[in-house]
């Protein structure tokens, strides 16, 4: 059931050019990584990347799944404080399948969760808003906390990573505090005149946003994201170390939550490109070699990234049949 006059966030034939989109964004990623190696030494690049074994990828791929679950248990619990009528199967299959669409600009196209739900549950766009909404915030609150203590306890200097944190946390409490956000768009709209209907919807979706305001329902969801990045972070530890650099864990942490935020900011699809160039740099300033840097990016890009693309891609498929079953 859907609401007359409004469209599908996105249709199949859409997610299918998205999806081809990420194919060449990951090609693009891995050529230019590639590019950068033979310029400044391929054999060293790739006799680093041999360092790794089955076992340590393996162990890598398990802290990212830590993250996708914890962020997956973490939906859950907010569509059940929203109220929503579906199951726990029905939210990890909605959850990871979104993953999919994480390359699409501003990760616009995870958005999918949306019309899946609409068809499953009957519910309106602005009823599903509030989910979405809280979801994006639970993650940039939990990266802004991660990225302050790691700065404090690493005792290294990131520039603009302070501006960042404060940023996101910012941006975090606005999207969890209705009266605020509502008034947000009421002068964003006033200044600009721009988007009426959007904002029209975002206004009426902060009114539902109360659900998630409780203290519990802000300190779950906050240990869960931050079990989860932080889970992430120690994988870039680990790989660090097994290149053979002398990185703290804490410095590790840092590096990596603000080249993923800082990679958002750019405003290319997935961060492609602004991450890469992020973790290479600050690597490099941290004293670690041009080659084991590359390396390290790579690796850590594959086995966060775009691994949750891969199982995006492999959920993607059966959430869509599911959906249109249900439609």
């Amino acid at each position: 059931m859907s609401n007359a006059g409004t469209p599908d966030v996105r249709t199949p034939s859409r997610n299918w050019r998205d999806i081809a989109l990420m194919i060449v964004l990951l090609a693009l990623m891995i050529g230019g990584l590639a590019g950068l190696a033979v310029a400044t030494g391929w054999s060293e690049t790739k006799a680093q990347l041999m360092r790794l074994g089955v076992i340590q990828i393996a162990a890598l791929l398990g802290l990212s799944l830590v993250n996708y679950l914890a962020r997956t248990v973490r939906w859950h619990f907010f569509a059940r404080r929203l109220g929503l009528p579906s199951g726990a199967l029905r939210d990890i299959r909605h959850y990871l399948g979104g993953f999919a669409m994480s390359a699409t600009p501003g990760r616009v196209g995870e958005l999918i969760r949306m019309r899946w739900l609409r068809r499953e549950t009957g519910w309106s766009y602005d009823r599903l808003a509030p989910l979405v909404l809280v979801d994006r915030a639970a993650d940039l609150a939990a990266m802004a906390i991660i990225l302050g203590l790691a700065l404090i306890f690493s005792q290294t200097g990131i520039a603009g990573a302070i501006p960042l944190a404060i940023l996101a946390l910012g941006t975090a409490f606005v999207f969890t505090h209705p009266d605020l956000l509502s008034n947000v768009v009421t002068v964003g709209y006033r200044s600009t005149g721009l988007f009426p209907r959007l904002m029209g919807k975002v206004r009426r979706a902060a009114r539902s946003l109360g659900a998630f305001t409780t203290p519990w329902t802000l300190i779950i969801s906050a240990f869960l994201g931050i079990i989860g990045w932080m889970a992430e972070g120690y994988a870039f530890y680990l790989i660090l170390g097994w290149l053979g650099s002398n990185v703290s864990f804490w410095t590790a942490t840092a590096i990596f939550v603000f080249s993923t935020l800082a990679g958002g900011l750019t405003g290319a699809p997935g961060g492609v490109g602004g991450a890469e160039a992020a973790m290479i740099g600050l690597l490099s300033l941290n004293g670690v070699s041009l080659e084991t840097a590359v390396a390290a990016t790579l690796i850590i890009r594959l086995v966060t990234f775009w691994f949750a693309i891969g199982i995006g891609l492999f959920i993607f498929p059966i959430a869509e049949r599911k959906a249109g079953l249900a439609k």
